[in-house]
């Protein structure tokens, strides 16, 4: 993918509210834009226990030399699974920092002045405090949406809202930051994503940042994901135009089957969603909701851990973390509890 610095050094530092967080801190590459939130065992680097003051680090000269997506994280779930089957993206207990960083560049996450941890980014790297930045810009953009709910007000904001988002990722001359700009936009739950469906239409932009990408970073697969969901996308806004390109014909149509049928499960779990929300006070996750309507339809745990592409230890974990909340000792349970809803 890169190459590797031998002379170089990196030294990411910081400090834990210890109160708090009981647990270590874990270190991740981020090679795959998507999967910035959450802990993920192919993507750790390094794990280590922060002293009596909270503090913690990690040095080396391993990473690559060219910048890339990098993630520090705390959380408290660890204890709670024998067989660390949080690690499977999902903590809901847990708190994480992104940044941009190289085998060059030295990163201190101090305290804010409210004691508040990683929320602030000393770096060599300029680059480093993009994602504080851009998570920012989205939560004052969530706000705005919160205080004025119309759909007039939506339809009119959503426009302006893309641009902001794109002048400043552009502003930074950093493509691996705008991807995480085109991750939430392209993110089909986000109530974003019939706009950004529309802007794809005739923004430029999109095809422009690809060009980016394969100038700064023309083998990474940053670059080759981002290139293959755009393609994907464009697919379902016009199929006649993209299938033209025979080399991805076949991968266009598997990926737009993929996508059709995430939409129609995503129809029928909201559907579903409404009619749940009586269940517990304890709000279940994306996940545990799914896996709630496909044991409301009797599937197995092979077959549903099939659907959704996750193993079978995973389906077990969710199960076990929805039946505690359910107040349910079986699938038995949980469906006179459904039914009698």
């Amino acid at each position: 993918m890169s190459t590797y610095g031998g002379f170089a050094q990196y030294k990411f530092s910081g400090y834990v509210n210890q109160k708090d967080w009981t647990e270590g801190v874990y270190f991740s590459l981020a090679e795959d834009y998507r999967k910035v939130s959450g802990i993920y065992p192919e993507q750790i680097i390094q794990k280590v226990t922060p002293d009596s003051t909270g503090y913690f680090e990690f040095t080396g000269d391993n990473l690559p030399l060219i910048n890339h997506i990098y993630k520090i994280q705390v959380d408290n779930c660890s204890d709670k699974h024998k067989n660390r089957a949080h690690l499977n993206g999902f903590c809901a207990d847990s708190e994480e920092v992104l940044f941009v960083a190289n085998n060059n560049d030295t990163i201190s996450l101090p305290f804010t002045f409210d004691e508040e941890m990683f929320c602030k980014i000393i770096s060599n790297n300029e680059k480093s405090n993009a994602f504080i930045k851009i998570d920012s810009i989205i939560d004052e953009m969530r706000y705005a949406f919160g205080n004025y709910r119309s759909k007039a007000n939506r339809k009119i904001n959503s426009t302006r809202w893309i641009k902001t988002l794109h002048q400043y990722g552009k502003s930074l001359d950093e493509p691996l930051v705008e991807l995480h700009i085109y991750a939430f936009l392209s993110n089909k739950t986000n109530d974003l994503y019939s706009h950004y469906l529309n802007d794809l239409k005739s923004n430029s932009y999109y095809d422009e940042l690809l060009g980016r990408l394969q100038k700064k970073y023309p083998n990474s697969t940053y670059t080759q994901q981002y290139e293959k969901e755009l393609a994907s996308d464009k697919f379902l806004l016009d199929p006649n135009e993209v299938t033209s390109k025979r080399s991805w014909f076949w991968i266009l149509l598997f990926l737009l089957i993929f996508s059709v049928l995430f939409n129609i499960i995503q129809i029928i779990f909201h559907k579903r969603k409404r009619k749940l929300n009586g269940f517990s006070e304890k709000k279940l996750t994306q996940q545990e909701q799914k896996i709630l309507i496909l044991i409301l339809e009797d599937k197995t745990n092979k077959e549903i851990a099939s659907s959704m592409f996750v193993s079978v230890s995973t389906v077990k974990t969710h199960i076990n973390n929805l039946y505690k909340k359910l107040g349910a000792a079986s699938r038995e349970q949980v469906k006179q509890l459904y039914n009698n809803k």
